[in-house]
């Protein structure tokens, strides 16, 4: 993203907001950038620095060690603000709130926001083989009963690599974010989807991912965490499913689901799933619950 045209970061105030080891403020002085400040409150600050000074751009860019809510910047306004602020399933243990907030205090009208739109999708999983080691696994451990543990790891999601060929069904939007509009609240979602087979197969769990779009520059591109995209550290959130679905192509799975922090703490995410099915072979109606921690 940050290897546009130079007239996109050229003579610009940049600001990278968790800047970890500084490898996106580094771009930005590259890029063109006239300024570029780095905030993060870990350690990896203290090394940051060191690598911005090994690299040769101690003037160009500037290191802050604290927190975006309690530091200020020596200047009023920027022109840019950037941030890998996404997390597991988009929103666990993501930024997003901490983006916000730098938007609102020094993003200038008009300023640009890297990404601005994120968008997260659900589909369906035929995954017998995996949901056999990781879930039906505790139905018999050596001859012991250990089906409690089964419940857990029931309502816990997973993340993980999804092969593409275990998508049964097309992928639809469950959550929409303009990163330049959007509040926190609007992170907590509630969302419908209809999914629809693309072959005869079963579901064992509903998978999502995201995109995130960057809209405001000359050239404007997109990255994905599908399945079907390049692999991220991302990788993809599974779902599993008490039973599984036998679904026939053409048969349509419709569900709601919904999304928000965990009241005792906000870093884990409480979730709920309905789905609501009606096949040739089977019928399904189930009320689901997750907490990914």
């Amino acid at each position: 993203m940050l290897n546009q045209p130079t007239h996109v970061l050229d003579f610009k105030i940049v600001l990278d907001v968790g800047c970890g080891t500084g490898i996106l403020c580094m771009f930005a002085a590259q890029a063109g950038a006239k300024r570029v400040f780095g905030i993060d409150c870990s350690s990896i600050i203290d090394q940051a620095k060191v690598i911005v000074q090994k690299n040769g751009f101690a003037s160009q860019i500037e290191l802050i060690k604290g927190k975006v809510e309690e530091v200020e910047l020596p200047v009023q306004k920027v022109d840019i603000i950037c941030s890998e602020w996404m997390g597991y399933f988009l929103l666990y243990e993501s930024m997003l709130d901490t983006v916000l907030f730098a938007r609102d205090k020094w993003l200038k009208t008009g300023g640009l926001l890297l990404p601005d739109k994120v968008t997260m999708y659900i589909c369906g999983l035929e995954d017998a083989a995996v949901r056999r080691d990781r879930i039906d696994f505790w139905d018999d451990v050596y001859g012991f009963d250990m089906t409690p543990l089964k419940d857990i790891a029931l309502h816990e999601p997973v993340v993980d690599v999804v092969a593409k060929e275990a998508i049964v069904t097309n992928a639809v939007p469950i959550l929409d974010l303009n990163i330049l509009t959007c509040t926190k609240e609007d992170a907590a979602f509630t969302a419908d989807f209809i999914i629809q087979a693309h072959r005869n197969d079963f579901i064992h769990g509903l998978v999502t991912y995201f995109e995130c779009g960057f809209t405001q520059v000359h050239k404007p591109i997109a990255f994905s965490t599908a399945p079907f995209a390049r692999y991220t550290h991302w990788k993809q959130t599974i779902m599993y499913l008490e039973e599984p679905i036998t679904i026939c192509q053409g048969e349509k799975l419709s569900g709601t689901i919904s999304c928000k922090p965990n009241q005792k703490n906000q870093r884990d995410l409480d979730i709920s799933v309905t789905i609501q099915f009606k096949g040739s072979h089977c019928e399904s109606f189930k009320e689901m619950s997750y907490r990914l921690r």
